[in-house]
């Protein structure tokens, strides 16, 4: 909440907007959420609407609220040399997901040091395209603001004209597309895989690294084959490009619902067959601990597992040879119920405080505010400070509820209660 309030007082200084552009508190609050939140929903224009200071202003907020405002916090309080107490590591282990109190602050410092070289590494990728086409000064400011847009999984563009230019570009596609997944794995997966690529003896691959790689990669070759054969001969989205351009576009399509935001087509034009895909893709959304939104690949991955056991008539979950806990099972449920709701009540405010704009566009809004992913139907302009707020708060959930709510299970569940009662088996389910 500190961080919203003071990104939209830094939001309201003069020199933030450009001339002739005007927005309301509210429309600033709601950037502010939307960029703190890694989201990427705007009322304006990124590139148009801010001067150069509001663009920075908004990235850093994208940039802190990727890694985490607990996470800033330490590594500030590790600079000025003050140790971090039992609670604080707690609280880091929640924000970073790491397996273990003892281990958060050193892995923090490697984070720190993963996400700088991953996202100089992007910059300097983009910089091979933007350099050419901008110039030195320009070029590189692009290219650093896309890269850590596209890492953070925040999905704010200020290149002129959109991404929609870039979609036959398999560079600067390609680059923003990698960076999305890799924002989205998460940083314990990433590190596992790179420390068991290392040393495979020493360090085993996790079943959760298993687990989210594998989900991950058949949610995207399943969303581009799916997108590839919807869209291939319509003439407003994928029929006018090349056959390598239409695997790219369709691609990108499919890894950007996933919590990342940038879009190369028009997400307005795809068919409503298109559009559900997305808004399933988006509700899914990326890896916990990630810089992702969403019910969480491995949420999704458990409660698939345990439908398809329930149909088996296998009592417990096994996971690459590994049995999942009953606990995990049932957060898995619990998240996705609390969610489901979240999203439905925010769109049902949507629907009442906005009864003019359209039914899928509203949905449309609400999952993509909810998983903080930031596409729209060019519907965020349109919506009143009622339904904006509605969004807002909406936004804010979406990025610390999942995870609020599990921890939040989790300590419950070390609480034993004294009393035991009967069980009850005649209660009809389904």
């Amino acid at each position: 909440m500190l961080g919203i309030a003071l990104g939209t007082a830094l939001l309201s200084l003069p020199g933030m907007l450009t001339p002739g552009t005007q927005l309301s508190l509210v429309e600033r609050l709601f950037t502010a959420t939307s960029a703190i939140c890694i989201t990427g929903l705007v009322v304006v224009d990124t590139g148009e609407g801010f001067t150069r200071l509001g663009q920075v202003v908004i990235i850093l907020l994208a940039q802190v609220g990727g890694l985490g405002i607990i996470t800033f916090g330490t590594l500030f309080a590790l600079l000025a040399g003050r140790r971090v107490n039992f609670s604080e590591r707690q609280l880091l282990v929640q924000q970073i997901s790491a397996l273990n109190v003892g281990g958060a602050v050193s892995l923090l410092w490697t984070i720190m040091l993963y996400t700088l070289v991953a996202e100089v590494a992007g910059a300097a990728l983009l910089a091979l395209r933007f350099v050419p086409q901008f110039g030195w000064g320009e070029g590189l400011y692009q290219a650093v603001f896309h890269s850590v847009s596209a890492y953070n999984n925040a999905g704010f563009v200020v290149v002129l004209g959109g991404m929609a230019q870039y979609v036959q570009d398999p560079l600067v596609s390609g680059v923003i597309a990698v960076q999305i997944v890799l924002g989205g794995l998460g940083f314990l997966v990433q590190l596992n895989v790179l420390s068991h690529w290392r040393e495979p003896r020493r360090n085993r691959l996790l079943v959760y690294s298993k687990l989210t790689l594998a989900m991950t990669g058949a949610l995207l070759l399943g969303g581009t084959l799916l997108i590839l054969a919807l869209e291939w001969g319509s003439a407003a989205t994928l029929g006018p490009l090349s056959a390598p351009g239409k695997v790219l576009a369709a691609f990108f399509q499919s890894v950007t619902p996933r919590s990342g935001g940038f879009a190369t087509i028009n997400v307005e034009a795809l068919s409503s067959a298109s559009l559900f895909l997305t808004i399933a893709l988006m509700f899914i959304g990326a890896n916990s601990g990630s810089t992702g939104g969403g019910i969480k690949t491995s949420t999704f991955a458990i409660l698939v597992g345990s439908a398809w056991n329930l149909i088996r008539g296998r009592t417990e979950l096994i996971a690459f040879g590994r049995r999942v806990v009953p606990e995990n099972v049932v957060r898995a449920g619990t998240i996705t119920t609390i969610y489901t709701l979240l999203v439905f009540s925010a769109f049902f405010g949507l629907l009442v405080t906005n009864p003019r704009l359209d039914f899928t566009h509203l949905l449309f809004e609400t999952v993509s505010a909810a998983a903080t992913v930031g596409l729209s139907m060019n519907t965020t302009p349109k919506i009143n400070d009622a339904g904006l707020l509605i969004l807002t708060v909406l936004m804010y959930l979406g990025r610390i509820g999942p995870v609020t709510f599990a921890v939040a299970l989790n300590s419950r569940q070390t609480q034993a209660s004294p009393l035991k009662y009967p069980p009850e088996r005649d209660i009809l389910v389904g």
